[in-house]
């Protein structure tokens, strides 16, 4: 298997797509391609990215080509086990599947506002109102997995899951913008943190020469 990412500081899909393959347990090769450079428009056209008109992360694995981090996480699970990425309990799965399409398809005013930089911490940042709803929603959702099906780990579900997988990345933008966190979500972010494929995708970050100026900015009104 083949998976195509784009930059580590900035791409939070991407990390989503490369947890999902550390998760299936198989070898897979990583190509990293720096998004939004000189060459962008020309290489996204090539034949690795075309078929996601450019979208990062896309998963080669012999003919079959998957983009989207979700679909990622499906196929793997699929190829794998689902049990692997989902919780086993029924009440739990259907919870994890539910937050974890909402993350998918939601919180966009604070994934603009707050882009993902991991080479930044920011202080004393202003946020919208909408920005502070979408991480109000999280919290919310966060308290009642850790709540009812977190006590046996760290995690959202207990042991580290889909779930966990598609809110790595705001995780890491709660800890860029000094989100002032309850005690819950303080602890859960400090284990994401520390996972080891967190910090081996954060250190690989801290390594890359690509900047992207429009993600260097701290959100203000």
């Amino acid at each position: 298997m083949k998976l195509i990412i784009g930059n580590k500081a900035y791409s939070s899909w991407s990390l989503r797509g490369w947890l999902a393959c550390k998760q299936s347990g198989l070898h897979f090769e990583e190509m990293t391609v720096p998004l939004y450079d000189s060459e962008w428009d020309e290489r996204k056209r090539e034949e690795d990215l075309a078929p996601s008109s450019g979208k990062v992360p896309i998963l080669w694995d012999g003919e079959a080509v998957i983009w989207d981090s979700l679909a990622i996480l499906e196929y793997l699970a699929d190829k794998v086990g689902r049990e692997r990425y989902w919780p086993k309990d029924d009440v739990a799965r259907g919870m994890a599947r539910a937050i974890a399409a909402e993350m998918h398809s939601g919180y966009l005013p604070l994934r603009r506002e707050c882009p993902m930089n991991l080479r930044k911490v920011f202080e004393n940042v202003t946020i919208s109102d909408e920005t502070r709803h979408d991480a109000i929603r999280i919290l919310q959702l966060w308290a009642e997995a850790r709540a009812r099906f977190g006590k046996e780990g760290p995690y959202l579900f207990g042991t580290f899951s889909a779930a966990d997988i598609m809110f790595a990345p705001i995780v890491t933008r709660f800890v860029t913008y000094s989100f002032t966190l309850p005690g819950f979500a303080a602890a859960h972010v400090e284990a994401m943190m520390a996972h080891p494929w967190m910090l081996e995708w954060i250190d690989a970050a801290q390594n890359e020469d690509w900047v992207i100026e429009k993600f260097e900015t701290t959100p203000t009104k």
